[in-house]
């Protein structure tokens, strides 16, 4: 596709598909004249393509992160944040971590079949499963292809614990499912809102619910009786600025804890955030990366056990100042433990419903 440096594609978040890391060939883009100036060119059509899962469970040994194993429905996310740590992982599929990850969408065709057997064998033994760690479980093509949705089923059968967090509105499609199982203790909720602006959430997250509705979201989900927390993630340095009026918004919908953590770049996700900036907010560019450097140590990313957090003054304070106002509107509180001993196995084999009439 040939596109000037500077355009901005209409609901992306990336402006290009640069070469991933691991790519022989480069290919740069350039202006041949026909570009309209102030028009934002048309977004590229998402395309899925399906990948026969050979497993569901996947094992986490990361010192960042509070859960030991996850299960992933889709690999790329249409939602286009430009700062999704996630991006990265493309170039394992030979795909770019810009306009690839948000545009071809890769779907895992029977796994809600792959978890039900590994929850069947007799050596498993339970723990909260994270869902959609690496892309949203409820991003935009989860209403037509119902993967996450097969995949609670399945859960809710086998009785089993599990969190996500997630800034799909797609997610009150699955109350039915959620509402009772939440109230056995089996499952809590986390609901990404970086920001109140709403015109800054639509540069950073183009297909990503807007922060109003993930307020009524919050709200839903709690009246519902689902455990409900916001997760203020990533804090970028002099562009999301409001980390209180996001607290004292999310804890009047109706949200009982919060988390937050620092924007990391690793790998292609520099560039493909630098080039983010340059079109959206050029004259603020050189300080968020300066001070993302001081975040974690003259790197954009962070080492393990620290890569989320940060390190140095400033991430004191940033941690500071969101304790002091996390107390302030009562989200200083964990969410209640997941219930692990209500699990039990689900039977061998699947049912009819909704993998099979997929397809």
């Amino acid at each position: 596709m040939k596109q000037p440096p500077d355009s901005t594609l209409r609901g992306r978040g990336a402006s290009s598909a640069p070469p991933h890391r691991y790519a022989r060939l480069a290919r740069e883009p350039f202006d041949d004249g026909w570009a309209q100036e102030e028009e934002a060119s048309p977004a590229p059509p998402t395309e899925v393509r399906w990948e026969e899962a050979r497993s569901a469970i996947t094992a986490n040994r990361s010192p960042d992160l509070g859960f030991d194993r996850s299960l992933n429905p889709y690999r790329g996310c249409e939602h286009g944040c430009a700062y999704c740590y996630a991006r990265p992982m493309h170039a394992w599929l030979d795909l770019s971590p810009g306009l690839d990850f948000e545009r071809i969408i890769i779907a895992r065709r029977h796994l809600a079949e792959r978890l039900r057997e590994e929850l069947a064998r007799p050596s498993y033994r339970p723990a909260p499963i994270a869902l959609g760690t690496a892309t949203d479980a409820w991003q935009p093509v989860e209403r037509k292809l119902g993967l996450t949705r097969a995949v609670l089923e399945v859960l809710a059968e086998a009785r089993h614990p599990w969190s996500v967090v997630t800034k799909g509105s797609g997610i009150l499609r699955d109350l039915d499912l959620i509402a009772p199982m939440a109230a056995s203790g089996l499952c809590e909720v986390y609901v990404t809102l970086t920001t109140l602006d709403a015109e800054l959430a639509r540069r950073l997250e183009p297909r990503a619910a807007s922060p109003r509705r993930r307020l009524e979201v919050i709200a839903a989900l709690a009246q519902a009786g689902v455990p409900v927390g916001v997760s203020l993630a990533p804090q970028i340095p002099f562009l999301t600025e409001d980390m209180e009026a996001v607290l004292t918004a999310a804890a009047e919908a109706g949200a009982v804890g919060a988390f937050m953590s620092i924007l990391r770049l690793p790998h292609e996700l520099e560039g493909i955030f630098d080039d983010w900036l340059q079109r959206h907010f050029p004259e603020r560019r050189e300080r968020i990366l300066a001070r993302l450097r001081e975040l974690h140590g003259g790197a954009l990313d962070g080492p393990f056990g620290a890569r989320f957090r940060g390190q140095g003054p400033w991430a004191e304070l940033l941690a500071q100042r969101f304790a002091i106002a996390r107390r302030r509107v009562g989200l200083d509180r964990p969410l209640p433990p997941l219930a692990v001993h209500l699990f039990r196995p689900p039977a061998k084999r699947a049912g009819e419903p909704v993998q099979q009439a997929l397809f």
